[in-house]
């Protein structure tokens, strides 16, 4: 059967950023038109689909059924044609793009070694990196804005319907400034956890629960002076201009460990950790270039489990 000519790309624009954004108004804002011309312009597509692609309901938009399986289709089309005319501008078509998105738990250490490797292999590669909640980015993969979500995310109710690929497991650390008043107590520190302010990850996000696990163990009540945030940066320094604790992933602040730059607590107990690992959309199916960056993740990843890296 022909395709419904009727089907225009400004259809499928729509439909995509509706479902990435789930809301009608926020992807009105995204693509410069008004809510009521969204609206129509998918009225229109679910016309000549016979189908409703989205469910509406107070806290938003979702995907119906229809739409889940008219998304496998979609999603891949639009970028595909993104990525036919990009090849034609500049002799761009020189250069594979992967677009990964990356947990904070592996982007300071992991990623740039992916880098370096892919960029001694391959002298015409783009790698397009996106950082922020585990939830966004597995928003944007399920609807084919990334090729590739990095970190461990296992535990997010988000990432049904997607495929995920074990690398390693990594543990939270608790980590401190040189010359903290804890380290001089060695086990005995373990008591006084409660007393000094944290730096732990965002509440709701799955690595936090990794990091409240510590404390279940420690048998220890937090501290109410937090900084709650997914930046390595941010709790790296004011970890380092205070008396401060970080409930870190090992991945963080391994280097910084290594350098002498931040020192771990030795609490003789150790939370058993996440898995960290690759998340696909198995639906829309990866480019070469994502199949490249794939392979040298893994590589790099099994060195890190060796022990050979950094």
């Amino acid at each position: 059967m022909n395709i419904d000519t009727r089907i225009k790309f400004r259809h499928l624009l729509c439909f995509l950023e509706i479902a990435r954004q789930r809301s009608f108004a926020k992807a009105a804002d995204t693509l410069a038109v008004s809510q009521p011309a969204i609206s129509k312009t998918l009225k229109e597509l679910e016309e000549v689909l016979d189908a409703s692609l989205f469910e509406r309901s107070k806290s938003g938009v979702s995907l119906t059924p229809a739409g889940v399986a008219f998304m496998r289709y979609a999603g891949p089309c639009v970028q595909a044609l993104r990525d036919g005319v990009s090849s034609l501008r500049g002799g761009e078509h020189e250069a594979g793009q992967v677009r990964v998105g990356v947990l904070s738990t592996v982007e300071s250490l992991l990623i740039p070694e992916v880098v370096r490797c892919l960029h001694e292999r391959h002298n015409a590669l783009v790698v397009s990196v996106a950082t922020g909640p585990g939830a966004y980015l597995l928003g944007q993969l399920r609807v084919g804005e990334l090729d590739l979500v990095i970190g461990r995310m296992t535990d997010s109710p988000d990432i049904q319907g997607l495929t995920f690929e074990h690398l390693y497991s990594e543990s939270m650390t608790l980590v401190v400034r040189p010359g903290h008043p804890l380290l001089a107590l060695g086990t005995a520190a373990l008591g006084r956890l409660g007393d000094y302010p944290l730096a732990l990850p965002t509440a709701g996000t799955t690595i936090r629960k990794h990091a409240d696990s510590l404390f279940v163990q420690c048998g220890v009540t937090p501290s109410r002076q937090r900084l709650e945030t997914l930046s390595p940066a941010l709790s790296r320094r004011y970890v380092l201009c205070s008396d401060a604790l970080w409930v870190a992933p090992q991945d963080s602040v391994r280097l910084d460990v290594q350098r002498g730059e931040l020192v771990e607590l030795q609490l003789g107990m150790q939370e058993p950790g996440g898995s960290v690992g690759i998340c696909c959309n198995g639906a829309l199916g990866l480019s070469l270039a994502a199949e490249q960056f794939c392979e040298a993740l893994r590589e790099v990843a099994e060195a890190y489990r060796e022990g050979e890296f950094p």
